[in-house]
C-alpha cells in the first residue's frame, strides 16, 4: 500500500524537477546571475537531501588546508535559532550557528567559521570581517547557484547513488540526476572499505563521469570514543550493552560500526538536526535504564553533541555520561595524494591567474 501510495508522488517528483531545471537552464544562459569572488572558492555538496557524509568531507578539507592557508568555512547555517551573517566566535553555540559550523568551529578553532542564509550577501561580509582569508569552503552550497565557486565537489553516497535516485518527493534528489555535469569532482561516499577494483569500474561506468571531472571513492573511518563534557578517552568493553542515541540522517553505518565493536546495540533515533530537550535527556536516561545487562554506555555523534551540549544542566541532573563517536574519511585505492594535488593544483592556479 505505501509502495503505491509512494507512486502517487512521482507527478509531483516531475513538475519539482522541471522548475530545478528552468532554474539552472537561467543560470547556466545567464538569466540569473551567480557572483564570482576574488578568491579561491571550494563548494562541497549534495544532489540528494542528506546523508551523503558531507561533513566529514569538509573536515578533510579543512585539515589538508589549515596549516598552509587562512580557511574560513561558510555554511547556511540549517535548522540553527538565528538569521543573518554571523560570525563564530567565543561564546557561538549550535543555537546560534548551527550544529555542523559548531563542529567546525570546536574542533578547528584555528579557521574562521560562519553562517549565512545569503551566501552571495555573507561572502563579502566575511572578507570585510577577515580580510585576510584565502580560501573560503562552501559547505552544502551545490544548488546555491548565486555563487559560482572555482571547484565544485558533488558528494553521493555508496547505498544510493544519484543515478539509482529521482527528485523529491518520489526520491531524495533536489534535482535532477543530469545536475551532477556541473561537478568538477565526484566523489561516492560511504564505500565498503574491502570494495574491489572491479566494483570500482563498474561504479566508474555507471557514473560515467565527464572528461572534466574527477571521481573518487571514499569510506568512513570511525576513531576512539571520548567523553562528551571531558573530551578525555573513554574505554568501553565489547561485552557492554550500548545505546546509540542520535539524530542524524542515515545512522546505519555507524550501527552497523558499533556492532563490530560490542555485543548488544541498540538504536534511538530523533529526526536530522533535532535540537533536544530536557524531556529527551530523561528519555535516554530511561531508555539506557530498561537495556538488558548491567554494563551500559550512552553513545552520540560529533553532531549530536555539540547539540546535546546545550543541555548540560539537564545531563548532569540526570547524571548521563555519554560517549561521542567521531568519525573521518579515507580515500580508497591509494587516491588520497591525487584528491589532495587535485585541491592544491586549483589553488595554485587560481593564485597564478590572479597574481
Amino acid at each position: 500500500m505505501l509502495s503505491y501510495l509512494k507512486f502517487l508522488l512521482y507527478p509531483f517528483s516531475l513538475l519539482y524537477g522541471l522548475v530545478m531545471w528552468i532554474r539552472n537552464r537561467f543560470y547556466d544562459k545567464g538569466l540569473l546571475t551567480a557572483v564570482q569572488f576574488d578568491l579561491p572558492v571550494i563548494a562541497a555538496g549534495n544532489l540528494s537531501v542528506g546523508g551523503t557524509g558531507k561533513t566529514p568531507h569538509v573536515e578533510y578539507m579543512i585539515r589538508l588546508l589549515k596549516d598552509h592557508f587562512k580557511v574560513a568555512t561558510l555554511s547556511r547555517g540549517y535548522n540553527r535559532r538565528t538569521s543573518g551573517y554571523i560570525l563564530a566566535d567565543e561564546n557561538s553555540t549550535a543555537a546560534d550557528i548551527g550544529d555542523e559550523p559548531m563542529q567546525f568551529h570546536d574542533k578547528f578553532p584555528e579557521i574562521k567559521v560562519c553562517v549565512g542564509e545569503e551566501r552571495m550577501l555573507a561572502i563579502p561580509q566575511l572578507l570585510g570581517d577577515e580580510p585576510e582569508t584565502q580560501v573560503v569552503l562552501l559547505d552544502d552550497a551545490f544548488q546555491h547557484r548565486s555563487i559560482k565557486p572555482g571547484l565544485n565537489i558533488m558528494i553521493t553516497d555508496y547505498s544510493r547513488l544519484f543515478t539509482r535516485d529521482y527528485v523529491v518527493p518520489f526520491g531524495r534528489l533536489r534535482e535532477g540526476r543530469l545536475g551532477y555535469h556541473r561537478a568538477d569532482c565526484i566523489i561516492v561516499s560511504k564505500c565498503p572499505p574491502t570494495m574491489s577494483v572491479a566494483e570500482k569500474q563498474a561504479l566508474e561506468k555507471e557514473i560515467n563521469p565527464l572528461p572534466h571531472q574527477q571521481l573518487f571513492f571514499t569510506t568512513l573511518q570511525y576513531g576512539a570514543l571520548t567523553d562528551m563534557v571531558t573530551h578525555q578517552p573513554v574505554e568501553i568493553p565489547a561485552s557492554a550493552t550500548v545505546l546509540l542515541a542520535c539524530g542524524i540522517a542515515r545512522p546505519e553505518p555507524l550501527v552497523e560500526e558499533l556492532r563490530k565493536r560490542f555485543d548488544q546495540v541498540y538504536l534511538l533515533s530523533f529526526p536530522d538536526h533535532y535540537y533536544y530537550t530536557e524531556k529527551d535527556i530523561a528519555k535516554i536516561k530511561k531508555e539506557c535504564n530498561d537495556l538488558p545487562g548491567n554494563n551500559k554506555f550512552v553513545i552520540t555523534t560529533e553532531k549530536d553533541a555539540v547539540r546535546l551540549q546545550l543541555l548540560k544542566a539537564a545531563l548532569a541532573e540526570q547524571n548521563l555520561q555519554m560517549a561521542v563517536m567521531p568519525v573521518e574519511i579515507t580515500f580508497l585505492f591509494g587516491e588520497a595524494p591525487l584528491f589532495n594535488n587535485f585541491i592544491f593544483d586549483y589553488i595554485n592556479r587560481y593564485q597564478l591567474i590572479t597574481s
